[in-house]
């Protein structure tokens, strides 16, 4: 299945009724926007303990603990199927309640922030809160490591080379996601994400949550804001229980990849 979240875009394969072995060659072939299908992450749903199990693929074949608006598609789609209102859902970060949040929107709790050095992780034990990076961002886990620079105008940095560079700082040895954060009010954050392994995305999930805790620590905002990405809003609310992510979500369309191309893959 093709599906996206605000543009963030997805290859899902449904492997809960016979196990599909992903390779890192096939997620790259997959993951391919000429020669194969095009994503920013490839997911594969499992069957589980709970109600389904998600593994994500960055496109560049590496795997990530975390995708939140893959699992936010992913959720609506299971919430479809089954006629439910919530479901939950397991994944390397750990185990995340999904429920429909009315109008077409579906909510994921992301879980709660990893805020200690070790847990991000970095290189070294310092203050999350400001890096000793040129700018001071902060770091923030979600499953995946983040690094969100407040900035006066985020249209202003040239993400390509910016997201590139930040993204292999020796502080982060599992490499990190990179956003640039505006403060456009109270509740509301302008931001845009350059995603390890993938580059420059119109919006990442686990990213708005990063950077709106961020921005709560620092107390540039309250724990509830609205992110507008480049790909269209999604809202966050960083609750007692978890990092609640609340967006649309498209599923485009469902295919077969043919023997052929899969072949090349091997």
């Amino acid at each position: 299945m093709k599906m996206h979240g605000l543009g963030n875009d997805f290859v899902v394969v449904d492997a809960r009724a016979h196990t599909i072995p992903i390779t890192p060659k096939m997620a790259r072939g997959i993951g391919h926007r000429q020669f194969g299908v095009g994503f920013d992450q490839l997911a594969v749903i499992e069957s589980g303990d709970a109600d389904a199990h998600l593994v994500f693929y960055n496109a560049d074949g590496s795997t990530s603990a975390a995708c939140g608006n893959a699992t936010r598609c992913i959720a609506r789609f299971l919430l479809d199927e089954t006629g439910r209102s919530d479901l939950t859902l397991t994944t390397e970060r750990g185990t995340l309640q999904a429920r429909d949040a009315g109008n077409g929107l579906t909510s994921v709790n992301m879980g709660q922030p990893q805020l200690l050095w070790n847990e991000i992780p970095l290189t070294e034990e310092m203050d999350t809160l400001e890096l000793p990076i040129e700018g001071g961002p902060t770091a923030t886990g979600m499953g995946n490591p983040h690094c969100t620079f407040f900035v006066d105008d985020a249209e202003a940095i040239p993400l390509e080379d910016f997201g590139a560079r930040y993204e292999h700082h020796p502080l982060y040895p599992e490499r990190t996601n990179v956003q640039v954060a505006q403060i456009a009010g109270p509740d509301k954050i302008r931001m845009r994400v350059w995603e390890r392994g993938v580059g420059i995305t119109l919006a990442s999930g686990s990213s708005s949550c990063a950077t709106a805790v961020a921005a709560a620590r620092r107390g540039l905002t309250g724990r509830q804001v609205q992110v507008d990405l480049d790909g269209g809003t999604i809202w966050i609310d960083w609750r007692d229980d978890g990092v609640w992510m609340t967006g649309p979500t498209v599923h485009v369309f469902s295919g077969t990849l043919t023997p052929e191309f899969l072949r090349s893959l091997e």
